[in-house]
């Protein structure tokens, strides 16, 4: 396994490093979480979440959300939160 995976009650994040030089993204959610309403509702929170957390991501990495069933009862500012933790964990923050 050449990654790194972190986990929370509200989100997984896997990380590995690429080489591309610029950080990607994805976001997953599976029927698990509910129907195509929660869903994309959970992806749009967490798409948000990062929205304002990117400008301090270090450069080359692909890091991947995957939405849990606690995701979709809460807002962009809690999932900011519990990201920030989650990437500051992963060593990914700049200062």
């Amino acid at each position: 396994m050449r990654g790194r995976s972190y986990t929370n009650p509200v989100l997984v994040m896997y990380v590995v490093k690429n080489r591309t030089g610029i950080c990607r993204i994805g976001i997953t959610a599976s029927k698990k979480i509910g129907n195509a309403v929660q869903r994309n509702r959970a992806r749009r929170v967490i798409r948000e979440a990062f929205r304002m957390l990117q400008d301090n991501v270090s450069p080359g990495f692909d890091i991947v959300f995957v939405a849990r069933t606690r995701t979709i009862y809460k807002k962009s500012t809690d999932i900011y939160a519990v990201m920030l933790s989650m990437l500051k964990n992963a060593g990914l923050m700049r200062e």
